[in-house]
């Protein structure tokens, strides 16, 4: 299983990663301080580092000096709300592979973990997810219905594929904006609603139904 620490001082954020990878089959260790991120490193191997810049005490930027300078190359993500040019240079400069700024989406988030974890050739790698006569192609991100193939956009798959984790499940709207549009959604938005209708045309309008006063479910 892959080995993923993220290194992160906000709980929110951090649950936010961790639940939404987890729930993709990676193995997660969170912590909330660089020195607690540097010990781990060097006591444990890792497959991806999540790295918040702006920590207490050591910062991002000190760990990926002592990380690189130590000999590791092991992938780094570096996290930060500090959007700026001078911060993504320093981030590169000091030895991160990708960079992201706050907020982000989970989509967007997974997209880049997916990139930069190295996954050998000969890996039984799950290639589709199947439900019925639901069939989601996480290669081609193209949905398979009753023979009838469809594209999907980057924020359709995510949600079918987060409904397609858990068949027969209710998902609440919160969960589903937690994971589709990222930590910081509007938890009063309708969106929600408009991709169930998106879905639905291209499922059949029998495959989501709406639990009332709870969610969605994929029947």
């Amino acid at each position: 299983m892959t080995n993923i620490l993220v290194v992160e001082d906000a709980v929110r954020i951090a649950s936010f990663i961790v639940k939404g990878l987890q729930a993709h089959g990676y193995s997660l260790t969170h912590v909330e301080s660089g020195e607690e991120a540097l010990r781990l490193l060097q006591a444990a191997q890792f497959d991806l580092v999540i790295l918040d810049i702006g920590l207490p005490g050591i910062d991002g930027f000190e760990v990926l000096e002592q990380l690189r300078g130590s000999g590791n190359d092991v992938p780094v993500i570096v996290l930060t709300a500090k959007d700026s040019v001078d911060n993504t240079v320093a981030s590169f400069e000091g030895g991160a592979d990708d960079y992201m700024s706050k907020p982000f989406s989970f989509e967007e988030l997974l997209a880049r973990v997916r990139r930069r974890i190295k996954i050998p050739t000969d890996s039984n790698q799950e290639t589709s997810l199947t439900h019925g006569n639901i069939e989601l192609d996480l290669r081609t991100r193209r949905v398979h219905v009753d023979g009838k193939s469809h594209d999907l956009t980057a924020r359709e798959f995510t949600m079918l594929e987060f409904f397609l984790r858990h068949p027969g499940q209710v998902l609440a709207r919160e969960q589903i904006l937690s994971r589709v549009w990222g930590f910081d959604h509007d938890p009063g938005s309708n969106v929600v609603d408009v991709y169930i209708r998106y879905l639905r045309q291209k499922l059949g309008n029998d495959s989501i139904s709406t639990v009332r006063g709870m969610g969605y479910r994929l029947d």
